[in-house]
């Protein structure tokens, strides 16, 4: 089994401390042992003509060599280090997790401390320093006691038999026998079965540790049976201060911001990271690694360069986004890339649109302050629609035959979709019902917003988050009213500003520059700082709009006070009367402005009367809810 998972944390050994590391040059690969024992090794040619060894990869080298050098497994080792001060050993431990996260790492540090032994201590031991007497066997792979089987290569019923056909047979060397079984879950049913009676009663002699990354395909049989430990993705943060330390061993200067952007590649993998790394010191020139090389190395998109592709797409500005990404593009950003940035970003902004003021984004300050900005003016529900367009254009782009065409496709379905309202307040507003309050952005607005006067003013936003879109108002003083100002907003395409301002609030006074509105018990709490927003991108000018009271009917209540005035006129015309009257239990549901007026009604008819069909003919449009025709 040559797998090799990592973690390590805590102060990285010196010279002459822990001989795991400072000897780690001269560890053979597992590849060149043999039945006939170690081959003899060759000295290479080192450009000055002295011999030197072959070069070990950062993962191998550094590969922990004690329970304290993992890291962001603590609450692993401290559960195996109470298990094994009071004696309470598992006799199967079932190691889960991700690729690169410590697993085999951990297998053998565990098989290392039930056969601790050194001249003074002769029990099982959490604590590998000094090394003992079995450890350096065990640690090289070639301990008599200690089997290590693939399950990926070694599937069948016949394998674990013939592995299991020992386990009656005591120790050699080692005080108990360890079964260390890699992949686990690639075992086929039979040799699940096979081993299920073993697990299940195994001698005191035997132990079971089991490594997978996939737990759900292990049978429930066996899982039963295991004290399962699942090892946790190493934090970025915490992974980019262990590569670090790293390069500050191998003499090479990596930039933090490079550092992060291979933490984050690595996806909490420190083998992973590791590799990253040591791809990324062979950029090193004398000068150290910039963050722009690492960048470079993994194909990545600017940050700040997607930080303005998000912004275009929150403001709906389709143009400048292609533009953003095409320049990414051909940088050699990779097109599926940039849509998982955005992704990443998205999301992270949507974490901050519920934490509020617990949300503290990772990054460089200016990124930290635009993404805040980004999560004030953005709704949950607007964010949600946004990933989930990403999500499509990125699945879309894995499999398209052109993915830039697919991420540009993409660009423009989110750059519209801003533009809409949501679905849900379209539904509220068919049914009848008030619309949402703008979810948790708005919560955080100031408490008492309705209670008041209460004035706001724009802000100094960010360049990025300006609205392109102007409009002009009317010059003439007479046509500046309110109902102007909504018409130029929808122009705008503010279309649920305007629903809101219609519904919502109610006009105390307007002039150039200053509107008083009151608002209405069911407005959104960030009705006036979006309007003040709107107002200011649309005309260019400094807006203040306050809260007060005594103000006019709004628009919707004078539509619905409209809709009642012709509503009941209809009533009184005799084409109307006749009509309810043919229609007993009918009710006027709308009256539309036309040449020849149309009512539309809701009735329940018992009996099919022709007779009354035909009076509304080219007057009435009848909705039948419920029609029973007569026998």
């Amino acid at each position: 089994m040559d797998e090799t998972d990592l973690g390590g944390e805590g102060d990285l050994p010196q010279s002459g401390g822990f001989p795991g590391y400072d000897q780690a040059d001269a560890e053979p690969d597992d590849l060149t042992l043999s039945m006939f024992g170690e081959p003899e090794e060759v000295p290479a040619k080192a450009a000055d003509g002295q011999g030197s060894q072959p070069y070990l990869v950062l993962a191998r080298k550094y590969r922990p060599q004690r329970f304290e050098d993992l890291i962001g497994q603590e609450a692993m080792v401290r559960t195996l280090t109470n298990a094994f001060a009071s004696n309470r050993i598992a006799h199967a431990f079932m190691l889960t997790g991700v690729r690169g996260v410590g697993k085999t790492t951990t297998a053998r540090l565990i098989a290392r401390a039930l056969n601790y032994q050194t001249a003074t201590l002769d029990r099982p031991s959490i604590q590998l320093d000094p090394l003992g007497s079995q450890c350096e066997a065990i640690t090289r792979g070639n301990h008599p006691d200690v089997f290590e089987l693939d399950a990926a290569s070694r599937t069948g019923v016949g394998d674990m038999r013939e592995l299991l056909d020992g386990v009656r047979y005591g120790p050699i060397a080692a005080r108990y026998k360890v079964y260390i079984i890699d992949e686990v879950h690639m075992l086929s049913k039979s040799a699940f079965n096979a081993l299920l009676k073993t697990l299940e009663e195994p001698p005191p002699h035997v132990k079971f540790i089991f490594a997978t990354t996939e737990i759900r395909s292990v049978p429930v049989t066996i899982l039963s049976r295991c004290q399962r430990f699942d090892l946790r993705r190493i934090e970025p943060i915490v992974l980019a201060d262990y590569l670090e330390k790293i390069a500050g061993r191998e003499g090479t200067r990596v930039a933090r911001d490079g550092l992060e952007l291979i933490a984050r590649a690595a996806e909490g993998s420190a083998r992973d990271g590791l590799s990253l790394l040591d791809q990324a010191i062979v950029q090193d020139r004398g000068n150290g690694v910039t963050g722009a090389e690492i960048r470079d190395m993994l194909g990545l998109a600017d940050r700040s360069r997607t930080m303005d592709l998000l912004g275009a797409i929150l403001k709906g500005d389709a143009k400048t986004a292609l533009q953003a990404f095409r320049e990414q593009y051909d940088l050699g950003a990779d097109p599926g890339l940039v849509l998982r940035d955005l992704m990443d970003l998205t999301h992270e902004i949507s974490r901050g649109n519920v934490l509020g003021a617990d949300w503290h984004p990772a990054g460089a300050s200016d990124h930290t302050e635009q993404m805040k900005a980004f999560a004030h003016i953005s709704t949950p529900a607007a964010l949600g629609r946004l990933w989930q367009l990403i999500l499509r254009g990125f699945e879309e782009s894995a499999r398209a035959p052109d993915p830039v065409q697919a991420a540009e496709m993409c660009l423009l379905r989110a750059c519209t979709a801003q533009q809409l309202p949501p679905p849900e307040d379209l539904a509220r507003l068919l049914i009848g019902q008030p619309m949402a309050t703008g979810g948790v952005a708005s919560q955080s607005a100031p408490q008492g917003l309705n209670s008041g006067p209460t004035a706001f003013a724009l802000p100094q936003a960010a360049p990025a988050l300006q609205t392109v879109e102007t409009a002009t108002l009317p010059s003439n003083q007479a046509s500046f009213s309110f109902d102007g100002l909504l018409e130029a907003l929808e122009d705008a395409r503010e279309i649920v500003l305007v629903t809101e301002l219609e519904r919502f609030v109610r006009l105390v006074s307007l002039e150039p520059g200053r509107l008083v509105l009151e608002l209405l018990p069911n407005a959104p709490l960030d009705l006036q700082k979006r309007t003040v927003e709107a107002l200011t991108a649309l005309t260019g000018d400094d807006w203040l709009v306050e809260s007060g009271s005594g103000g006019q009917e709004s628009i919707a209540e004078r539509n619905k006070r409209l809709e009642g005035e012709r509503v009941d006129a209809a009533k009184q015309t005799p084409e109307v009367l006749a009509a309810l009257k043919a229609f007993p239990g009918a009710r006027i549901l709308e009256v539309r402005a036309a040449p020849v007026p149309e009512v539309t009604l809701e009735a329940v008819v018992d009996d099919g009367d022709e007779d009354a069909e035909a009076l509304t003919s080219n007057v009435l449009s009848v909705d039948f809810n419920r029609r029973r025709v007569g026998d």
